[in-house]
C-alpha cells in the first residue's frame, strides 16, 4: 500500500457506551472528523457545538446519516462566552446523561506578521484558541468532579506550540498556551479521576486552513512532513479516540504529537 495514501480505519469500539461533547464540530475539519470518529468507535450520544447555526444543524443531520447513530444534538455557543459555555456544557449534561468525553477542538487562526498585528487580531485568537479552551475545560471539570464518576478531556493544540512559524506569533502562543494548560489542569483532575491530554497535528488541510493560509504556504508545509502530504483530519481524530479511549487510562497532562514532520 502506498503510505500517502492510507486506507481509512473501522471503528473498534473505543468509545463503546460513552458520550461525548466536541466543540468546533460542523464542516469539514478535525471536529466533525472527531464527532463520525466517536460514533464510529461506539459512543451512545453526542453532543455537537458550533457558532454556526445553518453548518450545525447540517453536521447533526450529516452525522445521523453518515453512522447511524440518533442520538446526536446540536447547541450553538460560543466559546468566547462563558454563559455560552456553561450553558453548553449543562445542556450536554442533561441530553447526554452525563458527558464522559469533551473534545475541546474550537479555535482560531489568521496569518499576519507581528509588526503589522492590532490588538484586535491578537486578542480575537487568544480568546477563543486558549481562554476558550480554558472556559470549556474549568467548567467541565466543575462537573465532573461534582458528579463524582470522572471523565475525560482532549484538547486541540498545534505542533506550532513548540516550533517557529513567520506570521503565527498569536496562534503559536495560543497553542502553547493549550499545552500548559492541559498539563496543569491534568495535574488538578487526576484528584477527582478526570484525565486530560491534548492532540498536537501538524497540517490538517480543511477549508478553515484554506482561508488563513495561501495555497503556496500550505504547498510548502506540505512538503516539510515526511509523507509529503498533509495529515486527513480523520488521522488526527483517530489519535483523539486513542486520547478519549480506556486505552490511555494512564495518560495525563500528555501532548500527543500527531506529525510527520521532518527533524
Amino acid at each position: 500500500m502506498d503510505l500517502k495514501t492510507p486506507e481509512y480505519v473501522p471503528g473498534h469500539g473505543l468509545l463503546k457506551g460513552k458520550s461525548a461533547l466536541i466543540t468546533a464540530a460542523a464542516g469539514a475539519g478535525i471536529g466533525f472528523s472527531a464527532a463520525t470518529r466517536a460514533a464510529e468507535e461506539g459512543a451512545r450520544a453526542i453532543v455537537l457545538s458550533d457558532i454556526h447555526p445553518g453548518r450545525l444543524e447540517a453536521a447533526v443531520d450529516k452525522l445521523k446519516a453518515d453512522t447511524g447513530l440518533q442520538a446526536v444534538y446540536g447547541k450553538i455557543a460560543n466559546v468566547a462566552v462563558e454563559a455560552d459555555v456553561q450553558a453548553l456544557v449543562d445542556f450536554a449534561e442533561e441530553r447526554l446523561d452525563g458527558v464522559d468525553v469533551l473534545i475541546n477542538n474550537a479555535g482560531l487562526g489568521t496569518s499576519r506578521p507581528l509588526i503589522e498585528m492590532e490588538d484586535d487580531e491578537w486578542n480575537k485568537v487568544i480568546d477563543v484558541t486558549l481562554n476558550g479552551t480554558m472556559r470549556m475545560t474549568r467548567y467541565m471539570m466543575k462537573v465532573m468532579k461534582a458528579r463524582g464518576n470522572g471523565g475525560v478531556i482532549v484538547n486541540n493544540a498545534s505542533v506550532l506550540g513548540w516550533r517557529a512559524q513567520q506570521e503565527q506569533c498569536h496562534y503559536a502562543a495560543a497553542k502553547a498556551g493549550v499545552m500548559a494548560l492541559t498539563r496543569c489542569a491534568a495535574m488538578e483532575a487526576a484528584a477527582f479521576n478526570v484525565r486530560i491530554n491534548a492532540v498536537s497535528p501538524s497540517i490538517v488541510l480543511h477549508p478553515m486552513l484554506r482561508k488563513s493560509a495561501s495555497e503556496e504556504l500550505l504547498a510548502e508545509l506540505e512538503a516539510k512532513e515526511a509523507y509529503g502530504r498533509a495529515a486527513q483530519a480523520w488521522e488526527v481524530a483517530n489519535v483523539m479516540m486513542f486520547l478519549a479511549s480506556d486505552y490511555s487510562s494512564y495518560m495525563t497532562g500528555e501532548i500527543v504529537s500527531c506529525s510527520s514532520q521532518r527533524a
